[in-house]
């Protein structure tokens, strides 16, 4: 497959002209990254978002991938001497990995199949001749191949060799398993049974001891269940359509009339589907509906995280962040705009009222001589406790208590980007600056932690971990250059997601910082060490100098644009800054005039936006958030009551809402709208506050079921409505259940359909 033929197969695939694919292509293949492409090669790509962009780099990796396989196989076959001019031009055409292995396999060098054993003893002419079905009776004709020495001692041993031949033929032809292969991704069945005597152990999997589903329907969450299930030996799984129907398409094919002969193929149809068939396209539909899930489970994860990171910061403020704790206190730390650490200290406001009283004073006079704005309390164990425990000091002067989730941040203090950055302090001191730091910028936080440890993840650790982490990497790298980055603030680990960065040129950037003071011009990045003309294109545009020399270095517009900016300044007699600050300049400017071969009207527009706004963070405004006075335990709940939440996680099911009880509760899907609900992400997003009522509380398995309708179903006796108890319980239905769906679907599988199924695999 050329380069040409990759590109207009992308083109046609993704809906877009071949230019524009060609354009990414090209920009990929000198380096450039995605965020770079999309916001500043607009005029190349015809104005591609960055999703678009990614979209062209995965498939092109993965048909780059089916070539590299095509040419090894057809080494193989030239090796082998099975190559032909047919031969090669079928592996050539072949649009898909499936559909290539099925046209090697014939030629694949075998293991000591029973087929091969059966040729061996010199079967494979009476097989053919079986095969051929022109009235020979196969008996008779088996007892001319009869030969003890050869291990062949009687006629029934020489048909069921020839049959195992006959078999071996079948699971090879691309027809059979085209047609096989669209049934078991069309009418395949997922059955799930529990594993013997695993009933006890494996409880957390019951909804699943006796289930199933049509495969080709299953969503991503009950698919990676079920095979968690079977990884952790609680279920057994299968994937397989009727039967009947299998072979039906099979013996459409390689079954020619009614005599004996026919009947020695129909058996070989028989053992072929069972022994070979059925075992390969089960494996095949397997990875399929991994794949899917994995697809979707890694969309969740990614829209969980980019929500997460794109979090309203509060800024730069001085805040006291603080880490909670019943009996080994409460670690606190206060924390300069800039987020340096400038105290840390231990208290202890849950040991007795005396000492609670004693610690007021304690972090009163700690703020009042940091000045602290804001007090970040880590949501962790005694959280609600200590929230309720500062909330209820009299400060001098007003001070925002925020709760802060925290997960991870035990992660971060142990890391080495910790222990870098706090080499004397302990892992207390570090999980309380890290708590500080996310209420002031949550992104720039974040960055140090492996984003699995953020906990907004969906079976994060039984999907594909290459793709997770490939597509969490562009999350974090679409976020951190969305936002910019403060080049005289940033962290090593900031800077990393840069585009056009690596680890090696932001330390030297750091150490550069360090030794000759804050960076006044983007020009200066020049004199890094490693930083080349290429990096300096890629990253520039995405890293800001808020104070600098020149005042387009704060904001978004490409340093290879500036000079469009002051010839605009030049043509009006006014400055650059003149622009940026007065609207009814930058409405006079005909940006038509500035039209080049390089620069069209989506960069000149985006630079006239980008002057509107110069530097701005994208992401809104900080609000303040508080849970339900009084509510601190599950205990604590009761059905009916309305209180505030914050999304923590999003998932295909619904979403989990933290109420402040140190367990979150789940919103089924079914309660999320008074209206029918596809996708929960079109209803809310990661750490959207809103109001749930309770629905029920579980003590017993630690599970808070919560609601988002209008009405909850609630009678006047407290007694749960029926309709609502029965969306509360929708799930997987028992395999009871579903068996007459089941035959009703299978029995609408007719023969034409099945006669469909064969000519789609005969293409």
């Amino acid at each position: 497959m050329h380069n040409n033929t990759l590109i207009y197969g992308i083109a046609q695939e993704q809906n877009m002209n071949a230019h524009q694919v060609q354009a990414v292509a090209a920009l990929l293949a000198e380096g450039a990254t995605v965020p770079f492409i999309a916001r500043y090669r607009k005029e190349a790509t015809g104005s591609l978002d960055e999703v678009a962009v990614t979209a062209i780099r995965d498939r092109l990796s993965q048909l780059r991938e089916l070539q590299e396989r095509k040419g090894a196989i057809l080494k193989s076959l030239e090796k082998h001497d099975h190559l032909t001019d047919d031969l090669q031009e079928r592996v050539l055409a072949a649009g898909s990995m499936a559909v290539l292995e099925d046209i090697y396999l014939p030629y694949k060098p075998k293991r000591r199949t029973r087929a091969v054993r059966a040729k061996e003893k010199g079967l494979e002419p009476l097989a053919m001749m079986i095969l051929e079905q022109k009235g020979v009776n196969p008996d008779k004709a088996a007892e001319s191949f009869i030969e003890p020495e050869k291990e062949v001692a009687s006629v029934e041993e020489a048909l069921a060799g020839a049959r195992d031949i006959i078999a071996e033929i079948i699971n090879e032809n691309d027809a059979a398993r085209a047609g096989l292969r669209n049934l078991f991704f069309i009418k395949a069945t997922i059955t799930s049974r529990v594993a013997s005597g695993m009933e006890e152990k494996g409880a957390k999997f019951r909804d699943y001891f006796d289930w199933e589903e049509p495969v080709a329907g299953v969503p991503s969450h009950r698919m990676l269940a079920m095979r968690r299930g079977e990884k952790e030996d609680f279920l057994n799984l299968d994937i397989l359509p009727d039967e009947e129907m299998a072979t039906a398409i099979l013996e459409s094919l390689f079954v020619k009339g009614q005599g004996g002969d026919s009947t020695q193929v129909k058996l070989a149809v028989k053992d072929g589907y069972k022994r070979l068939l059925a075992r390969s396209m089960e494996t095949e539909v397997r990875l399929h509906a991994k794949e899917r899930a994995d697809t979707d489970a890694i969309k969740v994860f990614a829209e969980n995280l980019r929500q997460v990171l794109l979090s309203p910061p509060l800024g730069a403020k001085r805040v006291m962040g603080i880490d909670p704790g019943f009996r080994t206190g409460c670690k606190v730390v206060c924390l300069d705009p800039q987020g340096k650490l400038l105290h840390h200290d231990t208290v202890y406001p849950h040991m007795s009222e005396k000492k609670a009283l004693a610690e007021t004073d304690r972090i009163k006079s700690l703020c009042e001589q940091f000045e602290i704005e804001a007090i970040a309390v880590g949501n962790g164990t005694a959280g609600r406790e200590t929230e309720a425990f500062v909330k209820a000091i009299p400060f001098s002067t007003p001070v925002q208590v925020v709760m802060v989730n925290e997960s991870g941040a035990s992660i971060y203090s142990a890391s080495e980007t910790a222990r870098e950055e706090f080499p004397d302090h302990d892992l207390t001191v570090r999980g309380a600056v890290s708590i500080g730091r996310r209420l002031m910028d949550p992104l720039a936080e974040l960055v140090k932690i492996d984003p699995k440890s953020i906990g907004v993840g969906q079976y994060q650790h039984d999907v594909d971990q290459k793709a997770l982490r490939q597509t969490l990497d562009d999350v974090v790298m679409s976020c951190v250059n969305g936002v910019g980055v403060d080049l005289n603030r940033a962290s090593v680990q900031l800077l990393t997601y840069v585009s056009g960065l690596n680890a090696g040129i932001t330390k030297n950037i750091v150490a550069c910082r360090e030794a000759n003071g804050p960076f006044v011009s983007r020009k200066q990045l020049a004199d890094v060490p490693r930083l080349g003309p290429k990096a300096f294109e890629q990253s520039a545009g995405f890293l800001r100098i808020p104070d600098g020399e020149n005042p387009l270095d704060a904001c978004a517009v490409h340093p290879e644009s500036y000079h469009i900016v002051e010839a605009m300044a030049e043509n009006l007699g006014i400055t650059v800054v003149d622009i940026m600050n007065t609207p009814e300049i930058r409405d006079r400017i005909d940006v038509s005039k500035y039209v080049t071969d390089s620069v069209g009207i989506p960069t000149l527009n985006d630079i006239l936006d980008e002057l509107a706004k110069p530097g701005r963070d994208p992401r809104e405004e900080f609000e303040e958030f508080a849970f339900a006075d009084g509510i601190e335990k599950i205990e604590d709940l009761r059905s009916g009551m309305k209180i505030p939440g914050i999304v923590t996680n999003i998932t295909a099911f619904g979403a989990f809402v933290d109420i402040g009880v140190h367990q979150d509760g789940l919103v089924h899907i079914s309660q999320m709208a008074d209206r029918f609900v596809k996708n929960p992400a079109d209803i809310v997003k990661v750490h959207q506050k809103l109001s749930v009522t309770v629905l029920d509380v579980d003590l017993a398995r630690n599970r808070i079921s919560l609601s988002m309708k209008s009405h909850t179903g609630k009678s006047g006796s407290g007694v749960e409505n029926p309709d609502v108890q029965k969306a509360q319980n929708r799930g997987p239905k028992p395999k009871e259940q579903n068996k007459k769906e089941v035959s009703s679907r299978n029995r609408s599988f007719n023969s034409p359909l099945a006669e469909a199924l064969i000519k789609s695999g005969l293409k």
